[in-house]
């Protein structure tokens, strides 16, 4: 990966052909967990997650307040997918992203690492992979990977923005 950089109003970062592919394996997840229907999902650690309570003492209170905003959420969260799907290069290359398909990358790029940190049971104790001896490793090591591609993110967008000053 080639980090994100601010160029010409853009943020560009590279991606090559594998990194692409983790990326576009990773939305189709994240789109089937969204599809999912409610019933379906209720008491998945990841939906619980990416959709917390909004009242924490009071279940019913919770309730109501996941029935009044959870469709717009996901909604929201499912455009956001389809941006990030729309400006990725399915064979790698070049991510061109103007200032709120950046947004788009920042709010589904935080979902995945959600996801995945939920799955893995990540803790702040948690250190990337030394090496890459199983499949644990391999999930562990995309985290961070996913991390530093969201790092890289935030810094040409706080760059880009001091650029313009």
């Amino acid at each position: 990966m080639k980090p994100f950089r601010a160029r010409g109003g853009q943020l560009v970062a590279r991606l090559d052909r594998a990194e692409a592919g983790v990326v576009g394996l990773l939305l189709d997840q994240l789109e089937q967990l969204l599809a999912a229907d409610r019933a379906d999902s209720s008491g998945d650690p990841v939906i619980d997650r990416l959709f917390p309570a909004g009242h924490r003492s009071d279940p019913a209170l919770a309730e109501d307040y996941r029935g009044l905003t959870e469709q717009a959420l996901r909604g929201g969260k499912a455009d956001d997918l389809a941006t990030v799907r729309a400006t990725l290069p399915a064979d790698g290359g070049d991510v061109r992203l103007d200032e709120d398909q950046a947004g788009a990358w920042l709010r589904t790029s935080n979902d995945l690492r959600l996801a995945l940190g939920t799955r893995l049971d990540i803790g702040e104790d948690t250190e990337p992979p030394e090496e890459i001896v199983d499949e644990g490793d391999h999930q562990l090591a995309v985290y961070y990977w996913l991390t530093a591609l969201q790092g890289s993110l935030v810094d040409a967008l706080v760059a880009g923005r001091a650029g313009r000053r």
